[in-house]
């Protein structure tokens, strides 16, 4: 991209609508130009052409499922290759809210391909080119359900799980590298995702957050230097108890015998 900003470029995949259409407006706002990445090229374009009026930055669309994987390497190619991009946001994503007796098993590897290897792989495509400019920022869409695991589709949840797992991971490997990893747990939000999922009531429901108000408090988040960002959960201490009573169980599990309860000789 020529006369790139200041901030650089951020690529946002499922930028069509929601979640990734609000990232995409708030960063533009900010300062960033866009990479647009979505399946629906027709509504990519509609959220780009708006973008490139109201705040006059470089907005490039990159019509993409992340399903196929001619597609998705075309994506893990441009953040290889483009030096001027500093920021990828992985919010492509689908869910259910159907159980195991009822959900196709199809369906459900395909929600892992896009829940966890399309995340995986553009994060390994764009980490070291990020790292090799000690300059760079990657932030994971995960959901609340990663920990709160029975809430909805079993699968669904255990991606979410493994985004959350990731980025604790990518944060010790990369910390130190100039690379910020943020990881974000959105609760209910008020997008299409429901209506993919099943349900499409609880996008009215007085417990749902608008999407605007999640990406803002995840932005906020980011700014104030949070790895784990849960906008709806109110006292931040208990996510802080909660981590560090996970990390206390790490020596307990250096044993070479198994615990006394298990009556092994």
């Amino acid at each position: 991209m020529s006369n790139t900003s200041e901030k650089g470029v951020a690529l946002i995949t499922g930028a069509s609508s929601g979640i990734g259409a609000i990232y995409a407006d708030r960063l533009a706002k900010r300062g960033y130009d866009l990479i647009l990445v979505a399946r629906n090229a027709q509504r990519l374009d509609a959220v780009a052409s708006k973008l490139r009026t109201e705040t006059g930055r470089e907005v490039t669309t990159l019509p993409a499922d992340l399903n196929d994987k001619a597609d998705l390497a075309k994506v893990e190619a441009v953040l290889r290759d483009d030096p001027n991009i500093t920021m990828l946001v992985n919010n492509a994503g689908v869910g259910s809210v159907a159980s195991i007796l009822q959900a196709d098993v199809d369906a459900m590897e395909a929600m892992i391909d896009l829940n966890i290897t399309a995340l995986t792989r553009l994060t390994y495509a764009a980490a070291p080119a990020f790292a090799a400019r000690a300059n760079g920022t990657i932030i994971n869409i995960s959901s609340a359900v990663g920990i709160a695991v029975e809430a909805l589709n079993g699968v669904y949840s255990a991606s979410k799980s493994y985004v959350l797992s990731f980025g604790h991971v990518l944060q010790r490997d990369l910390a130190d590298k100039g690379v910020r990893v943020q990881t974000v747990l959105p609760a209910a939000t008020a997008t299409d995702f429901w209506d993919v999922a099943g349900y499409a009531p609880q996008k009215t429901r007085p417990t749902t957050m608008s999407a605007e108000d999640l990406v803002d408090a995840a932005l906020s988040g980011l700014d104030q230097g949070e790895l784990v960002t849960i906008p709806p959960l109110h006292d931040g201490d208990q996510w802080a108890r909660w981590e560090a009573d996970r990390r206390a169980f790490g020596p307990n599990f250096g044993n070479a015998k198994p615990a006394p309860r298990y009556n092994v000789a």
